[in-house]
């Protein structure tokens, strides 16, 4: 194994440079991982412009990961070299309310990786062994680096319940609505209404499983859910674009007593009417991360193929390449859902 290795290091907004540093120590209770492929999230293109609230520069990104076991620490069990894995990249403290009562993604002090502490964007990276997550060997590098993306889904899902036989409206076909589509469909959704303003991006929710997509920029929300759910509307509806035109159709369109949840994060304060909320006593529930448990459940998904995540893969480049990624996406933000870094196709 070599000594050094190459990081990724954003010091500023639209800046990246690569250090070579030493490889990190193995210590007990630490697995040492080859990092093989990054995913590129919408939060990880708002800390490359400058918008994200909750950074710091210079910062090493990279949370969405799938890696190959290079060694293990003392007491670790359960894993072998050369094992394909993921990283959950909660950093909590386990000693607060949320965390003590099952909840850390809700935890006081939350840290994630590639945000508030070291990302994993890097030849070399070495975590806790709590934060490992096995992959099948049937699973490509490429898959596994949207695991993360999928649980968040997957745990959205849950927030709501049971959703097997319910018509469920998503707003937003980006690639967590996308995801989710599929997410509730893996969860026995009976039917799934998508909507956005590029037709591009509903073609694309179509052929991965919803059943009817509309432009809202040319149909108009409310004619279109009734259209495809009767009067009674929607069960339940997922907003995934997270903006005030968005919470607002979900709102004044919802059928009274039923959910709303929010799984886009907003980009600043909202301005909707929830005098209106108020008055048809709905739900608004919202969804964070993910947890351990839909980790494994997006594992399986994908594994029994009930869900579809080549679709989303947009384009592939080289680490040394990670800059242009980020331009690529600039200038293609439309048609581009997941963009993979390879940090080392080797042996895939």
């Amino acid at each position: 194994m070599k000594e050094t290795m190459l990081q990724e290091v954003m010091p500023a907004p639209h800046e990246i440079r690569f250090d070579e540093v030493p490889v990190p120590e193995v210590k007990p209770g630490q697995v040492l991982v080859r990092v093989k492929r990054i995913g590129i999230c919408g939060s990880d293109i708002h800390v490359y412009h400058g918008q994200h609230p909750y950074v710091t520069y210079p910062l090493t990104q990279g949370h969405e990961v799938s890696a190959k076991v290079a060694a293990l620490g003392e007491g670790v069990t359960g894993l072998r070299i050369g094992q394909k894995v993921t990283i959950e990249p909660q950093v909590y403290c386990g000693k607060c309310y949320p965390c003590t009562h099952g909840k850390y993604n809700l935890c006081e002090n939350l840290k994630v990786m590639g945000f508030q502490t070291i990302g994993t964007a890097s030849e070399y990276f070495t975590v806790d062994a709590s934060k490992i997550t096995p992959l099948p060997d049937s699973m490509t590098y490429d898959e596994g680096a949207m695991i993360e993306p999928l649980a968040v889904t997957v745990h959205a899902c849950k927030r709501a319940g049971d959703v097997k036989g319910k018509k469920i409206a998503v707003l937003g076909a980006g690639p967590i609505g996308i995801l989710l589509c599929q997410s509730l469909k893996a969860f026995g959704a009976a039917e799934v209404m998508m909507t956005d303003i590029s037709d591009y991006r509903l073609e694309l929710a179509k052929q991965c499983g919803a059943d009817y997509i509309y432009n809202t920029k040319k149909a108009d929300f409310a004619k279109s859910m009734i259209a495809c759910f009767g009067a009674d509307k929607a069960d339940i509806i997922y907003d995934c674009a997270g903006n005030d035109i968005t919470m607002g159709q979900a709102i004044q369109n919802a059928r009274k007593g039923s959910m709303i949840v929010l799984v886009a994060v907003y980009a600043g304060m909202a301005n909707v009417d929830l005098a209106k909320l108020n008055d048809s006593e709905l739900d608004l529930n919202t969804s964070m991360m993910y947890r351990h448990e839909d980790y494994v459940d997006a594992i399986h998904f994908v594994e029994e193929g009930k869900i579809q995540l080549k679709p989303l893969m947009s384009r592939h480049f080289s680490f040394g390449d990670y800059l242009e990624a980020y331009e690529y996406i600039k200038n293609n933000s439309e048609t581009t859902m997941k963009v993979l870094i390879d940090v080392d196709s080797g042996d895939d």
